[in-house]
């Protein structure tokens, strides 16, 4: 039998690695890069890596402001959520080859939101055949790169981009 090690996933399984306050608002509160996971930052609107994600390259765009539902936004900001959703699917396109996305936002703890208090929407990659045993079986997903190489892979490919950032 081969052993396969995702020891990271026990801090989110056991809810070990919590941290006070809003991890999206404490993430801004830092410089961007690699350790706080942050891919960009718009006028009204930011990107971020999944720090347990379902799929390599599963990333979350959040209003730069803490609110907890789309109606608390103003025009502006959800114009701007849509269009970085919109330009990072592109992104992870070009960057992963993904064969679709799950694109997503969970409003309030009853509808499975991790962060209820900070709304943010999900686009994840998805591949044929990417659902196996082992999430069904053991409800454990095997990424193949770690967080730093997803980070360095979608900046690249972000700065890199011919479209116009906001």
């Amino acid at each position: 039998m081969k052993h396969m090690w995702a020891a990271w996933r026990m801090k989110y399984i056991n809810k070990s690695d919590k941290v006070d306050g809003c991890v999206f608002c404490n993430a801004l509160a830092k410089t961007d890069g690699p350790e706080n996971l942050v891919l960009m930052r718009g006028k009204f609107a930011f990107v971020i890596l999944n720090k347990f994600p379902y799929t390599s390259g599963h990333i979350m765009v959040a209003p730069l402001t803490h609110a907890a539902t789309l109606d608390e936004l103003d025009p502006a900001t959800r114009a701007e959520l849509m269009e970085l959703v919109s330009q990072f699917s592109g992104v992870l396109r070009k960057t992963y080859r993904p064969q679709g996305f799950n694109i997503g936002i969970n409003m309030g703890e009853a509808a499975g939101a991790g962060v209820p208090g900070h709304i943010h929407i999900h686009i994840v990659p998805r591949w044929n055949g990417d659902t196996n045993f082992m999430s069904a079986l053991a409800e454990v997903r095997i990424l193949p790169e770690e967080l730093e190489q997803s980070y360095e892979r979608i900046h690249t490919a972000w700065e890199g981009e011919e479209c116009p950032h906001l």
